[in-house]
């Protein structure tokens, strides 16, 4: 599914006009509708709007899944490399 058509049935399960959300935005809405439609991709503004206004995480819009979270092990590790490498030069 492409990232018009979930804006889209998003929209539409919130039972809102295409209008109603470029008049929120805001935009005209021949453009947001161009959106909808994968004519025209919106802005980071923009899609940070339609992502306050419908309520949706951008990961979902975007397929960015879930990031895995780098935990303190990781660091401790990144540390240690990067003195490795200092040290072997």
């Amino acid at each position: 599914m492409t990232l018009g058509d979930k804006i889209k049935n998003i929209r539409e399960d919130m039972d809102l006009s295409q209008s109603e959300i470029a008049r929120l935005i805001p935009m005209n809405q021949s453009n947001y509708s161009k959106i909808e439609r994968n004519i025209q991709e919106p802005s980071m503004d923009q899609l940070r709007r339609i992502c306050q206004i419908l309520k949706i995480d951008p990961r979902y819009l975007l397929d960015l899944g879930e990031f895995e979270q780098i935990t303190a092990d990781d660091l401790k590790l990144l540390k240690d490399i990067k003195n490795f490498i200092k040290e072997h030069k």
